[in-house]
């Protein structure tokens, strides 16, 4: 579950990326709405997927309050997951 988890961490990543980098310049700049409302859409999933994922993973591991606290803020911050993932998951037991 552990690299699921990890898998799902940076696919958030990359999805906050892409809303934020591509398609709301997109919209405000251009008037594209379009790409804004289906990343919004993929996001905004992904992002429900990794807390529910993040909350499985801190009861099945008995991980701190603080460790999970630390992945939750992790997915609201850009580039948060990544760092989440580099410096928090893999040195996590398997």
């Amino acid at each position: 579950m552990k690299k699921s988890f990890r898998i799902l961490a940076q696919t958030e990543g990359v999805s906050y990326l892409l809303l934020f980098a591509l398609s709301m310049p997109l919209k405000y700049w251009a008037g594209i709405r379009e790409p804004n409302i289906y990343i919004g859409y993929v996001h905004g999933a992904l992002f429900i997927a990794y807390v529910i994922m993040a909350t499985m993973l801190w009861r099945e591991r008995s991980w701190s309050n603080k460790a999970y606290f630390y992945l939750i803020l992790a997915s609201l911050l850009p580039f948060g997951t990544f760092y989440a993932d580099s410096r928090f998951l893999r040195t996590r037991e398997a």
